[in-house]
């Protein structure tokens, strides 16, 4: 709770942002981030559409919507992220993404119920093991690679048997550690088509433009331009894993030399320390760090 208050607080541009989306969502979507409650917050309807507001609050009060992307050499985003880099970058309205995630919180949701499903992150193993491992998990039901998260880290995601299944194996083939997620369904998983379907349909009537700087699609971990293409690949990563190390060796191979992690979390921050210790990544989700970034250039990665 208290999500994107500060930056309310502080910048004109998140304040206006927050009103926009209480209009947009049909509730007050910034007096739940702000105040809670927390278990409504959490949930995925509320949570997607919280992300999504937060990150460009502070993604627009450190550069000026219109101007975003003007010194970006690409964006992209992890699962939800990659619709906040689509905004950013033009290829969606503010509004359009707001109501494409509150909906896809919606279906994920309702498909969460409807086949139920879990996820764990299996942490010390390739890649290539671990798809393995789910191959051989899939004799108890439907498990697979969910998130290529960094080296040594990929999250799978299934029908509970099936997963746990496979975090058995897991831990035959030592793996450091294999961590179930508090989750409400089997994400970027065959789990997901019901979702993926409905998405698609609403996708279909979203106006998509082409982006004005690179952006880099969780599905192929490659630069996208094309706007149905970009349609495509958001309806295909509800079903399809995450391709996240690739997507982060896209942005540095374009020649990404800071790289900075917007909005709530810390997280991509961590993975990158795997990917790549050598690039700096710097945290912008408070209106403290917002100020810093405006008082000059990041150039180098504390410890």
């Amino acid at each position: 709770m208290g999500m994107g208050s500060d930056l309310v607080a502080r910048f004109p541009a998140a304040r206006e942002l927050f009103e926009r989306a209480d209009e947009v969502v049909g509730y007050p979507l910034s007096l739940l981030c702000f105040e809670g409650p927390g278990e409504e917050l959490t949930s995925t309807e509320h949570s997607q559409p919280a992300i999504l507001t937060t990150s460009l609050a502070a993604a627009w009060s450190a550069w000026p919507q219109g101007s975003s992307g003007d010194e970006a050499v690409a964006v992209a985003g992890l699962s939800l992220g990659e619709y906040s880099a689509l905004v950013f970058a033009g290829a969606l309205s503010f509004a359009d993404g707001l109501r494409l995630v509150a909906r896809r919180g919606e279906l994920m949701a309702q498909a969460g119920r409807e086949r139920p499903g879990t996820m764990a992150s299996i942490l010390g193993l390739d890649d290539g093991v671990v798809e393995n491992i789910c191959r051989q998990a899939a004799d108890v039901g439907v498990v697979v690679a969910a998130n290529f998260n960094c080296p040594g880290q990929v999250v799978i995601s299934g029908e509970p048997e099936a997963v746990g299944r496979a975090a058995y194996l897991a831990r035959q083939a030592d793996a450091m550690r294999v961590v179930e997620l508090e989750v409400s369904g089997a994400f970027h998983s065959p789990l997901m088509e019901p979702a993926r379907q409905g998405l698609a349909e609403v996708l279909a009537e979203t106006e998509v433009r082409q982006p004005r700087v690179p952006v880099v699609s969780n599905v192929t971990g490659e630069v996208v331009e094309k706007p149905e293409e970009i349609r495509q690949n958001l309806a295909k990563q509800l079903t399809n894993p995450v391709r996240w190390s690739a997507c982060c060796r896209t942005i540095l191979a374009l020649g990404a030399e800071v790289l900075y992690e917007v909005g709530p979390g810390k997280v991509l921050r961590g993975l990158m320390r795997r990917i790549d210790r050598s690039v700096p990544v710097e945290n912008l989700g408070t209106a403290e760090q917002v100020l810093a970034l405006k008082r000059g250039p990041v150039t180098s990665l504390e410890s």
